[in-house]
């Protein structure tokens, strides 16, 4: 009986004590992870699995160095963002992102504390990088009221304490993103604050083995939930009573299914809907013989972001001739300007080289040409010429990046929007287109 009740708090039974990513086969464990069903579509697949210990190290010392190669002594953080690449633990992501109530400050000798929700402090203890857990970030006015100050006096100062005993006199504190009554108490302190958001978005901007793996398996569970939504599309949308919503509510369905988080937007728009871009979906009923446009903007396995773009035609007649036309040249733009992609070439140079979207495309093209992805949308950003600051980007593509290349194409007063994007690895010599899902034939005028 009591091997039958080991077996039953499992997740995957067949497997002993690990997963085939490292992480506990613990079917009450407190991390969270993938799904045995992506864990069977891995397989499949052929994919190789991360280690996720390994990955955990990876990050922590990049993080670390990139303090010590700032002379700073200490990296404070309260994007949930940075703190999961810090610690992989999570805490109500999305609510976090308005209610700012968890920190890790990470000191240039590597020691690293969280600062969580009060009943939640056991959310990071599976990860033995974070050395502490204590609670009391929480310094907005929802959660303290006109006592703000006080809360923040009492959070600087737990931070100055840990800064001595791990920093020295150091007192240059990078932060990320902070509440203002946070910051003034930490300058009252003594602190010198410096620009947190250039060190983690830099440090994310190169991913190590292990997160490349767990890219490519990220990227898998993505496109096929993005299969599932495309199956349902075309079966339900003939019959004439399928809406957006109901299309879009599939992928996040999947995305759930297969240990996926969440989705930044909800960019799917059909019909005249997709012009100009950026209608975020809702309830108007898709019809027959019309296009959708999507842009997927999703965080999935691992927490790692797929953001990946397409365009539909869904019916049974050939979509018209300007439209095939505007696929084929935004497949054009997508293309031309990955091939520019290789460590060294400077980001001014793939905004002076890019494709140029015909004139009558000018108007509503997309807000930049590329840009970096890891656990959502990073840094660097690559921009049209008529959008370049001079400065804001120089510097170079690097081995170990990813970036998305994206295209919207659609004429103003337009009867509809192209849109694509793909996801691509910077390799030793180049680049790895790691988006695999296919093109509409119907729009490229293949079928």
């Amino acid at each position: 009986m009591s091997e039958h009740y080991s077996d039953r708090r499992k997740i995957d039974p067949s497997k002993g004590a690990t997963l085939g990513d490292g992480t506990p086969n613990d079917n009450d464990r407190i991390e969270i992870g993938p799904t045995q069903l992506a864990f069977a579509e891995w397989e499949t697949a052929g994919l190789t699995l991360p280690n996720i210990a390994n990955m955990r190290t990876y990050r922590w010392k990049r993080l670390t160095q990139m303090i010590v190669d700032r002379g700073y002594g200490g990296l404070l953080m309260f994007d949930p963002l940075n703190i999961r690449y810090a610690t992989d633990s999570t805490n109500m992501q999305l609510w976090n992102t308005h209610n700012p109530f968890r920190a890790v400050l990470l000191c240039a000798d590597g020691y690293m504390v969280i600062w969580d929700y009060k009943n939640s402090p056991f959310l990071s203890t599976f990860n033995p990088l974070v050395r502490e857990q204590r609670g009391g970030a929480g310094l907005f006015y929802f959660d303290r009221g006109d006592k703000t100050d006080i809360a923040a006096d009492v959070f600087s100062n737990e931070v100055r304490e840990l800064m001595s005993a791990h920093a020295g006199t150091n007192k240059r504190l990078a932060i990320d993103k902070i509440m203002i009554p946070g910051l003034r108490a930490l300058e009252a302190q003594g602190f010198e604050v410096m620009e947190g958001e250039e060190v983690t978005e830099k440090c994310r901007s190169i991913k190590g083995p292990d997160e490349i793996l767990a890219m490519r398996c990220a990227s898998e569970a993505c496109e096929n939930s993005v299969k599932a939504m495309e199956d349902f599309a075309r079966l339900n949308v003939p019959l004439g009573n399928t809406s957006e919503d109901d299309i879009w509510a599939v992928l996040h369905a999947e995305n759930i299914k297969r240990g996926g988080e969440w989705i930044e937007t909800r960019l799917l728009a059909s019909g005249q809907r997709t012009n100009p871009w950026f209608q975020e979906c809702g309830p108007r009923i898709v019809q027959n013989n019309e296009i959708i446009s999507f842009d997927t903007d999703l965080i999935g396995s691992y927490g790692i972001c797929v953001d990946i773009s397409r365009s539909w035609w869904v019916g049974d007649e050939k979509p018209p001739a300007e439209m095939i036309y505007a696929m084929q040249h935004a497949h054009e733009h997508i293309m031309t300007n990955m091939e520019m992609l290789k460590p060294g070439v400077m980001i001014p140079e793939l905004t002076a080289n890019s494709h140029r979207l015909d004139d009558k495309y000018q108007a509503q093209k997309y807000g930049c040409i590329m840009h970096g992805v890891g656990l959502c949308d990073e840094w660097p950003l690559v921009v049209y010429p008529d959008g370049e600051v001079p400065g804001a980007f120089d510097y170079p593509i690097e081995e170990g990046m990813v970036i998305c290349v994206e295209a919207a194409v659609g004429e103003v007063g337009g009867a509809f929007s192209i849109k694509l994007e793909d996801q691509v690895l910077i390799t030793a010599d180049g680049y790895e287109n790691l988006t695999k899902y296919p093109f509409d034939p119907a729009l490229m005028g293949e079928a």
